[in-house]
């Protein structure tokens, strides 16, 4: 599910959540609603994409992250925390879920 958090100063934000309610992704701070709305348009036509959607990290723990990446290469969002390269490629596999399935809740 997308939930869509209005910030202080009328900004706004997405947050991706599994079914369970966890959460899988936090954007970046857009602007306005329009901009936020562009951005998920714009991430729901790159989810087929062969992976260019979602870059593949490891922080100086050794843990695994995920970052979201508009059509344009910028990150607009990362994940929380993985221990394990397939916890990660887990986390993907959900995320995409979210991104597909997902309606925006407020």
């Amino acid at each position: 599910m997308i939930i869509i958090d209005k910030k202080k100063g009328e900004s706004f934000q997405f947050i991706l959540k599994s079914n369970n309610g966890k959460t899988l992704l936090e954007s970046i701070s857009f602007s306005s609603e329009n901009e936020l709305d562009k951005t998920l348009k714009d991430i729901k036509a790159l989810k087929d994409s062969n992976g260019k959607l979602f870059e593949r990290k490891t922080n100086t723990d050794g843990k695994f992250l995920v970052v979201l990446k508009n059509s344009f290469g910028q990150i607009i969002g990362s994940s929380g925390l993985y221990s394990s390269e397939a916890g990660m490629e887990n986390g993907i596999l959900n995320i995409s879920n979210s991104i597909e399935l997902g309606t925006k809740q407020y």
